[in-house]
């Protein structure tokens, strides 16, 4: 079975996924980084593609994009860190990454290779939904790589409808229409749409993102959905610990008080 459809067919509640940009803050972190979240509990993973371009992302992931980029991390090296991670990691790892250099890539190449390293499922924030319907949606399940779409407040009913009927890993709600970032708190115009999705029923499981920095953030959206993924606060730790240890410890620290 997919690792993602096991994980939320174990736990339904309280699931913490984390990002972070590969190759950051140095090029041969990210298998230490993967390492060191399951170590600590993490549920799931999300590793990004650094990309030049990233519209859906605020100034803290850009940077790190920036400086991985820097560092020469690639696709193809990516790929060459993660080949043996299947060895020491047993909890779901989805990349994360824009449509760009995926198709350069080549999208069927890219779920295989998924595949073979024992990856998931796959984010891309800019693929268009009709177009994964069209192109997509039957390669990635051919190899059972899970495409995760997003929605935001601005997403109509019909399409989140759509979503929860053509996919079947979880769905990200995005908790506002900005670029990601952390918040201090979900203001009630946020904490209303949340009760609205949770109001449709949905088949999916979904996990909220974008703003999570704290314990208020992280139990606002542990309430409302199945859990939280949390990014540009894992990334800020990572670039101000003294080691990848530290900026772990830390991320459940702020979020425990």
């Amino acid at each position: 079975m997919n690792r993602i459809k096991e994980l939320f067919e174990k736990k339904q509640k309280n699931i913490l996924s984390i990002y972070f940009t590969a190759g950051f803050p140095h090029l041969y972190d990210t298998v230490d980084i993967i390492k060191e979240l399951e170590k600590n509990g993490i549920d799931s993973i999300e590793i990004g593609i650094p990309f030049s371009d990233p519209m859906a992302d605020g100034p803290t992931i850009q940077e790190s994009g920036t400086i991985a980029l820097k560092n020469g991390m690639t696709l193809n090296k990516l790929f060459e860190q993660l080949a043996d991670i299947r060895k020491d990691v047993r909890i779901p790892l989805i990349m994360m990454g824009y449509l760009n250099p995926i198709m350069q890539y080549g999208f069927e190449n890219f779920c295989k290779k998924c595949k073979e390293i024992g990856l998931d499922g796959i984010i891309i924030p800019d693929l268009p939904f009709d177009d994964y319907m069209k192109e997509y949606k039957s390669v990635a399940e051919k190899y059972d790589i899970k495409v995760i779409m997003l929605i935001t407040p601005e997403t109509s009913d019909e399409r989140i409808r759509l979503i929860d009927d053509n996919t079947d890993g979880f769905i990200y709600m995005v908790s506002s229409a900005a670029t990601t970032g952390a918040q201090k708190s979900f203001n009630e115009q946020k904490q209303a749409y949340f009760k609205k999705i949770n109001g449709m029923n949905l088949r999916n499981p979904r996990l909220i993102g974008f703003g999570i920095s704290n314990k208020a953030t992280l139990e606002a959206a542990q309430e409302n959905s199945s859990g939280a993924i949390i990014g540009s606060k894992f990334i800020t730790l990572l670039k101000d610990s003294e080691s990848i240890k530290e900026a772990v410890q830390e991320l459940k620290r702020s979020l425990s008080s």
